[in-house]
């Protein structure tokens, strides 16, 4: 497995993106465990969860509690989870930024997977209500009781980026925003990162590549690269992106041992500058 560096610590250069196996209409328990292990053994070492994943509030912190399942007696494992969303009735999403919340947030998430400090922690989506800074004043906080690792933020543009940094001191250690073949528009924020040195974490990095056949040639063309290679469009994706820079880890989401299996195999791949040009395109 390539490895790929989070605030200094090395991780393998594809994670798994838990959220799929908590969402409604999850699989069952057993074959989201099998998911993870299946991870395990193909060198996956970074696994990305929220409190948030769950189907509705009545099950608020279910994606943790199966990770923490999953990794009992597992070491060398960097889990990496989020505060700042709230679930209600009916399964809708709020966010939540006060950092009184963010603090009792990181406190039910250390329980839940049942560690002394959190890994990364991210705060998962800025909220309008509260200046950006006081959110991540308590990351920082956080970050010096040592409840928490490493800190980390999610869904934030390049100055909501550059100021987390400064709030903490420098120590930024990771960014989660939306990148895929179908939705590019977050490049400034990870060729920023890429100039800071933080490791910038795709989130449904798969995103086009699933319908490709009915996307046309912008989405088709990750489809004939990866038949030159003998590879699947997904793995194309994968290796395209961790081309891009060396900050890149994409988490692609998974719920079946087979297809994070598969997204794991990109490490292998080798893509030529003019493939990824035409990827670009």
């Amino acid at each position: 497995m390539l490895t790929r560096r989070i605030g200094g610590v090395e991780v393998s250069a594809i994670g798994l993106g838990a959220m799929p196996m908590s969402l409604e209409g999850r699989p069952d328990r057993a074959r989201s465990i099998e998911t993870i292990r299946t991870a395990l053994d193909k060198g996956v070492t970074l696994i990305d969860t929220a409190d948030a994943y769950s189907a509705d509030d009545s099950d608020f912190g279910h994606n943790e509690e199966l990770i923490a399942e999953a990794l009992k007696g597992v070491d060398g494992v960097m889990v990496a989870t989020k505060g700042g969303h709230t679930r209600v009735p009916g399964g809708g999403w709020e966010v939540d930024g006060r950092p009184e919340y963010l603090k009792a947030a990181c406190e039910a998430s250390l329980r839940r997977l049942g560690v002394d400090a959190i890994d990364l922690y991210q705060f998962h989506r800025p909220d309008p209500a509260v200046p950006t800074a006081e959110s991540v004043g308590a990351l920082a906080e956080l970050l010096d009781a040592g409840k928490i690792k490493l800190a980390g933020v999610s869904n934030f543009d390049p100055a909501q980026i550059r100021e987390a940094n400064d709030v903490l001191g420098g120590r930024l250690a990771s960014v989660q925003n939306q990148f895929s073949p179908a939705f590019r528009s977050s490049e400034p924020e990870l060729e920023l990162c890429a100039e800071l040195g933080i490791a910038f974490l795709p989130w449904s990095p798969l995103g086009g590549i699933s319908a490709a056949g009915q996307l046309g040639e912008r989405f088709g063309v990750f489809a004939e690269v990866g038949r030159a290679h003998g590879a699947s469009p997904q793995q194309v994706c994968l290796a395209w992106m961790l081309a891009k820079a060396p900050q890149v880890v994409p988490i692609p989401g998974s719920s079946r041992p087979a297809s994070i299996a598969d997204s794991a195999d990109a490490v292998h791949l080798r893509l030529s500058e003019e493939e990824l040009k035409r990827l670009d395109g």
